[in-house]
């Protein structure tokens, strides 16, 4: 694929295509480039840079480690203004992500800022397996079980990671 040709498909109401395409050409290049590890994104087609598919692989010392989680990122005509929507495709069992794989953290909400990169968000929620915020679950019962049944919150990841194989 060549990056300098790709261009984001035209989105209703949005003049910032352009800046948008360029941007996201930029940050394809800086994953390429400078890829960090245990992540990696790419746009699931080159003529339209607003889909990509992502993955990242659970980090050591946590109930992830080893696994790896696939992603979709849809990015709005006004990126980076506004976040993209990101979810996880590969079904998940954690506090902070609910049953369809929306995911609750602040960077893609109220947080956010141009500042944050596909790579930043990545980072994020690589961090965010390990260290998930059970003070605003989306998943009640894996918040619960995350503070007073590890045993059994590992046992049903498992079944829930296994449930995407």
């Amino acid at each position: 694929m060549s990056v300098s040709t790709a261009t984001a498909a035209p989105s209703a109401g949005s003049s910032n295509t352009t800046n948008v395409t360029k941007r996201l050409q930029k940050e394809l290049m800086q994953l390429m480039m400078s890829p960090s590890p245990g992540t990696s994104a790419f746009p699931d087609d080159p003529c339209n840079l607003l889909k990509w598919t992502a993955t990242i692989v659970g980090p050591d010392d946590t109930y992830f480690a080893g696994k790896t989680f696939k992603l979709s990122f849809t990015f709005p005509g006004d990126y980076p203004l506004q976040p993209p929507t990101v979810i996880f495709t590969t079904p998940m069992f954690h506090p902070n992500v609910d049953m369809a794989g929306r995911i609750c953290l602040d960077i893609l909400k109220d947080k956010w800022s141009a500042v944050y990169n596909i790579q930043s968000i990545l980072l994020s929620l690589q961090s965010l397996l390990g260290e998930p915020n059970n003070k605003s679950p989306l998943n009640g019962q894996a918040a619960q079980l995350w503070d007073e049944d590890p045993k059994e919150y590992k046992r049903l990841l498992e079944k829930r990671h296994q449930e995407a194989e």
